[in-house]
């Protein structure tokens, strides 16, 4: 198969499933969809190698890796995550939740090693799944390693319709405080969905420099440096704890921010964001290559019995914690469940629910400032960061 032909097949899958999620509004999910069609097409016409054969070869994977959980490092406010204490703690919870229950009723019923690679695709998303899909190939578990990405293709069926119920009834009950004027506006952070971006003025050191040489080269050179800092650590630190290099891009990229040594989101500023998250993607995928049906049939009763187990210990936890803090079930739920999915779907999400409750566009403003930051926060706490920590844990265990 010709190099393009096969780039154009698997980004039409991925398109594929892009369009299913909008046309749907998100209740379908755009992984699931296209995780689906790799499937069909490895089981049909697919060569196994066409991953690799349309241009991405797991050294690119990796190298991308590195950018985007550096990049991801950036997006850290911490202004904004101290003024979220309360949600941060339930979304922690939540995860808290979803280990206590697996290791204590899920190792009952499937093998520690099965549990071990379902908890942090399960609080997480791209990245975590990836880690730990190779780490379950190097230890010599192929069923695991493909377990890994499908549990990451399917929870999201679980968190959309969950989250939808908790968030609608929570919307009910503020708009009634809002009607009886027991509930005023807040006012929303900056730079975040739904909100027009303020300029907020951060740490430069490179404030001196003309901006015209601030170019995309410059942006992605930085990246890298952190990145290769992050893997220097971990490797010097090899002898005396191991970490994975991964876990320090993280706190390497809120550093590099914090001193200005790089920007807010960096990687979309280069034009860099949206090719590293396709072929990330891809690469995701190209791990259903092993993925036979009798496979598939082999994991799916582990599958959804992690995924149940797992989110009744988020809820229990997240209900403890919510009460403790006084915030209602239902938020305290919604908030620990954008584990299952982040951003965008917890934007998307919270903006439906919102909508769909009143057409008064002062309520719309009021629910959004009481329900969105919250949310927002929440995904970025789970998904983007304690996902990619566990992750780098975990995966020591196999």
């Amino acid at each position: 198969m010709a190099q393009m032909l096969a780039l154009s097949i698997i980004v039409f899958v991925l398109f594929v499933g892009e369009a299913v999620s909008i046309r749907t509004k998100a209740w379908i999910p755009s992984i699931f969809v296209s995780g689906v069609l790799f499937l069909l097409g490895y089981w049909t016409f697919f060569p196994a190698d066409i991953v690799t054969l349309s241009g991405v070869p797991p050294a690119v994977a990796v190298m991308l890796i590195y950018l985007l959980i550096t990049n991801m490092g950036t997006l850290l406010s911490l202004q904004e995550l101290k003024d979220q204490w309360r949600t941060i703690l339930i979304a922690l919870s939540g995860i808290a939740g979803i280990i206590a229950a697996l290791f204590s009723i899920g190792t009952l019923l499937f093998d520690y090693q099965t549990v071990v690679v379902a908890i942090p695709p399960l609080v997480g998303g791209l990245v975590s799944a990836l880690i730990m899909s190779e780490g379950a190939a190097a230890a010599g578990l192929p069923a695991l390693a493909v377990f890994a990405i499908v549990i990451y293709v399917v929870q999201g069926f679980a968190g959309y319709p969950l989250t939808s119920v908790m968030l609608k009834k929570e919307g009910k009950n503020l708009l009634t405080k809002y009607r009886n004027n027991e509930l005023t506006l807040k006012e929303m952070p900056a730079n975040q969905p739904g909100t027009v971006d303020k300029p907020v003025k951060e740490p430069r050191m490179f404030a001196r420099m003309p901006d015209k040489y601030n170019t995309d080269f410059f942006k992605f050179f930085r990246l890298a440096l952190v990145g290769y800092l992050a893997y220097l650590t971990a490797t010097l630190l090899t002898p005396v704890v191991e970490i994975s290099p991964f876990v320090l891009c993280l706190l390497f990229g809120v550093i590099a921010r914090s001193i200005g040594f790089l920007e807010r989101h960096p990687l979309q500023k280069a034009n860099g964001f949206g090719f590293a998250i396709m072929a990330l993607l891809l690469f995701i995928f190209d791990g259903l290559k092993n993925a036979t049906p009798s496979m598939m049939l082999e994991i799916l009763y582990p599958l959804i019995g992690c995924i149940v187990i797992g989110v009744v210990g988020m809820y229990i936890f997240s209900f403890i914690v919510g009460k403790l803090l006084k915030v209602s079930k239902e938020m305290a739920f919604a908030v620990s469940l954008t584990a299952l999915y982040g951003f965008p779907a917890d934007y998307i999400i919270t903006v439906e629910v919102i909508n769909s409750l009143t057409k008064d566009e002062k309520e719309r403003e009021v629910l959004t400032s009481h329900m969105l930051p919250p949310m927002l926060v929440a995904g970025f706490i789970t998904v983007t960061i304690v996902s990619v920590i566990l992750a780098g844990i975990f995966v020591g265990f196999l």
